[in-house]
């Protein structure tokens, strides 16, 4: 890896790195197998991805025809590397020896380990014998839909897939590595003017904002539309502020702090809520409803912009899913594509069904969707929101400020590269965005 790193550093070639050998192992973050069992009978606040992730070799495995091996040069942490560490709500490795099934390439993935991470920028080094559109040498970031495009479920809309999987979480060879093995389909170009962890925290996050807000397959926004986005500075709730700004609808963000209210306005968003401060009680004592609170939560949301939110971008689910479907206006829309804080839900059908709104699931992004996001982040239209930068040694101190909630934006990870600042090849389009780069580091 070594002679990998310092020929990237120094420009080599394509076929420059194509001669250099794979070394036969490499670092890699991951859990294991016989650990699975670890977390049993601890609640979930107490399990700590510093004791179940692990940093050390794993092996080279063989490259199918359609994929590719990558030099990792940075990555970054998502929820579901969280998921994977304290194997909740299941194991990813009954997923994977599903996935081990399916055909002879995927025997490999069904594994005493898993490596994790679904979340890349790097350096293409090998491509398989079916790979037409990359080649060795190219710098690219990796999007996490694993989809078998032999599978006619996957081709009017791939996350329709009937075997469709998320990378590094329901597969192996994950991107929290020095090498990730992925499918040719999933690779996009590097942003040239971002650095390595830069270009690194953007695609999961970012194409599944974009699905949501901007796609037919989400809630399909529309200039003037008022959106109400849970977790505004969070990981996909920072790329939605920014996607609604874009699109000219009206975002009203939720926060927890003074801190994070100002970095939305620094963003341009100048309706803020900050939930802590208002501090709603969506839930009483007994665990029922507080219909009061949702109303209080809809009167605050008209006082700052007039009326009630076209769209509702849902997230943190069990907490507070309830109040976004009173909330959204009728005819409005609630889009959701997680449930950090619970994934049992209630509400009031009354306010659904007599006031006619839709309630849209939405997971990850479509590789249409995906490149046309990463686009917008090449073009210096979206920026990354990157509040912080660990080394891969430290993965697990990552992993478990995300699942305390300890941070802002996205975490990015240094795999391959050395130091922070590095990969940039467009200084232009950087200094035309410089000072939005900054906008979460703290």
């Amino acid at each position: 890896m070594e002679k990998i790193l310092e020929a990237i550093q120094n420009g080599a070639t394509g076929d420059q790195l194509a001669s250099i050998p794979l070394p036969g192992s490499y670092r890699a973050a991951h859990v294991l197998k016989g650990e699975q069992g670890m977390w049993e009978g601890t609640p979930s606040q107490d399990k700590d991805p510093r004791k179940s992730l692990h940093i050390g070799e794993v092996p080279m495995p063989e490259i199918a025809p359609d994929e590719v091996a990558i030099a990792v040069m940075a990555s970054s942490i998502n929820f579901n590397t969280v998921w994977t560490s304290i194997f909740e709500p299941v194991s990813t490795f009954g997923p994977m020896a599903r996935l081990g099934r399916e055909s002879e390439w995927a025997k490999r993935h069904d594994r005493d380990y898993q490596v994790v991470g679904s979340d890349a920028s790097g350096v293409v080094l090998r491509v398989g014998s079916a790979v037409r559109t990359w080649k060795p040498g190219d710098k690219v970031t990796v999007h996490c839909n694993h989809v078998d495009d032999q599978d006619p479920s996957s081709h009017d809309d791939s996350m329709m897939g009937s075997n469709q999987r998320i990378w590094g979480y329901e597969t192996n060879f994950g991107g929290l590595a020095d090498v990730a093995i992925v499918k040719a389909n999933q690779l996009m170009p590097k942003p040239a003017h971002l650095t390595w962890e830069e270009a690194a925290v953007n695609a999961l996050c970012n194409s599944t904002s974009y699905r949501m807000l901007v796609s037919k397959n989400g809630a399909a926004m529309k200039q003037g539309d008022v959106v109400l986005i849970w977790g505004a500075t969070g990981g996909i709730g920072a790329y939605a502020v920014q996607y609604v700004l874009n699109g000219g609808g009206i975002p009203v963000g939720v926060v927890s702090s003074p801190d994070k209210a100002d970095i939305l306005r620094q963003m341009g968003c100048e309706a803020v809520i900050d939930r802590k401060a208002a501090n709603y009680r969506f839930w009483n004592d007994d665990n029922t409803h507080n219909e009061g609170e949702w109303r209080r939560l809809g009167a605050d949301i008209r006082g700052l912009v007039g009326e009630d939110p076209d769209i509702v971008f849902e997230h943190p689910g069990r907490s507070t899913f309830a109040a976004s479907m009173y909330v959204a206006k009728k005819g409005g829309t609630v889009v959701t594509c997680a449930a950090t804080s619970g994934f049992m839900m209630e509400f009031d059908n009354r306010f659904f069904w007599m006031r006619l709104k839709r309630l849209v699931g939405s997971h990850f992004a479509n590789y249409k969707e995906a490149y046309e996001a990463n686009r917008l982040i090449a073009k210096g239209m979206i920026q990354p929101v990157m509040s912080q930068v660990f080394d891969l040694a430290q993965t697990g101190e990552a992993a478990y400020q995300v699942h305390h909630n300890m941070h802002e934006g996205k975490l990015g990870v240094l795999c391959l590269s050395p130091q922070e600042g590095l990969g940039v090849d467009d200084h232009e389009l950087r200094a035309k965005v410089a000072d939005k780069l900054t906008w979460f580091r703290r």
